[in-house]
This record gives structure tokens, C-alpha cells and sequence, in this order.
């Protein structure tokens, strides 16, 4: 399966923010990559470059290559509402970043590997497909067997489980319930979807 297999780091260095996760390179360098870093002067972007940005921000946030992020986009054109947030509501409900936002795991991409190595079942039942839209009422488990080990325990420990509004946790049986769907004002991500919205729109 495809996915970003490129220096974190930078791109987050490009982005201005760890966009994978708790970065401890990044935050010692906190300016943009390149032999002058931060001292290196910036023309000024165009337009087109400025929505680019947007769409690689989220794609790269979320873990998601082209061909599947213009999937997405285009499901999200076709819901009533706006479409900018009708996209970040799909790429929230992707399983592998609720395993994420639950706590279950440190970062997306370690949330990606559980649900392909089988850890992860979605209504009592085994679910190895990272892309599943999880639906309202679905409810998200770490499969039993998998309960004991090291990275769950370690991120719960860690008190890296964060409260959302549309999700249910309980950590004793380690499990969730997706009881809404977000509104854009509850989703932390800086990403600034209208500026996708208008790039697709060309």
C-alpha cells in the first residue's frame, strides 16, 4: 500500500509545523530547510503555490497520496455544505486517524500499521483497511490480543490520549465510539481547506 516514506523532518521544516507528530528534530529547528535556513530570503509565492501548499499540508498530515486525496475531495464536492469542511470530516473519519485521535496509537502513520497488522476492530469485527470511513455510532477497539502491547500502554501512560468532542473513549476497555461528526471549529489541524477548495476548483 502507498504511503510517504520521505524524510519527516523537512517537510515538516517546510511546513513551519510537525504535521507527523511530535518531532524532536523540528523542535530544535524551527525554520525552514535548506543550506541558509531561516536567513535565506523568500519571494514571494503565487497563488497557485499557496494552495499547493494547503493540499500538501493536509495530504501529508493525514497520510493520504494524490489519487486518493482527489478521491476524497471529489466525494466531498458531491455532500450538501461546505466542501473544504466536508473534506476534513472525511479525512477525520478515515479509521487509521481515528485510531489516532483516540490514543490508541502515538502518531497516524504507527495508527496506519495497527490497523493493517489486524489490531483493530470496528464493531466487533477484524477491519485492516486504514481508508474505512468510520461512521456515526461505529464503535473502535483495540482487538483483544493486542491490548497488552508496549505502544498502546506506553501512549496511554504517556497521557497522549486528547479529548474530542466527537469521540467517546474508554480507556479501561479500550474502546471508542464515534458519536458525531466534527465541526471544523474541533479540529486542531491549521490546514486552510478553502485555499484546496480553490485550487481543485481551476
Amino acid at each position: 500500500m502507498a504511503r510517504y516514506t520521505g524524510p519527516r523532518t523537512k517537510k515538516s521544516r517546510a511546513f513551519g509545523e510537525p504535521i507527523f507528530g511530535y518531532d524532536k528534530a523540528f523542535e530544535k529547528r524551527k525554520y525552514a530547510p535548506g543550506q541558509h535556513g531561516s536567513s535565506r530570503k523568500r519571494s514571494t509565492k503565487s497563488e497557485y503555490a499557496i494552495q499547493l501548499k494547503a493540499k500538501q499540508q493536509a495530504k501529508y498530515t493525514y497520510g493520504v497520496l494524490e489519487r486518493q486525496f482527489y478521491k476524497t475531495f471529489a466525494e466531498a464536492a458531491r455532500k450538501h455544505g461546505v466542501t473544504g469542511e466536508n473534506l476534513l470530516r472525511l479525512l477525520e473519519q478515515r479509521l487509521d486517524n481515528t485510531v489516532f485521535r483516540l490514543g490508541f496509537a502515538p502518531t497516524r502513520s504507527a495508527a496506519r500499521q495497527f490497523v493493517n497488522h489486524k489490531h483493530i476492530t470496528v464493531n466487533g469485527k477484524i477491519l485492516n483497511i486504514p481508508s474505512y470511513t468510520v461512521k456515526v455510532g461505529d464503535v473502535i477497539s483495540i482487538r483483544e490480543k493486542s491490548k497488552n502491547l508496549d505502544v498502546v500502554q506506553d501512549t496511554l501512560k504517556l497521557g497522549g490520549v486528547k479529548k474530542y468532542g466527537w469521540l467517546e473513549l474508554n480507556t479501561e476497555k479500550l474502546e471508542g465510539k464515534y458519536v458525531e461528526l466534527p465541526n471544523r471549529d474541533q479540529i486542531p489541524e491549521t490546514i486552510k481547506e478553502q485555499l484546496i477548495v480553490e485550487l481543485y476548483s481551476k
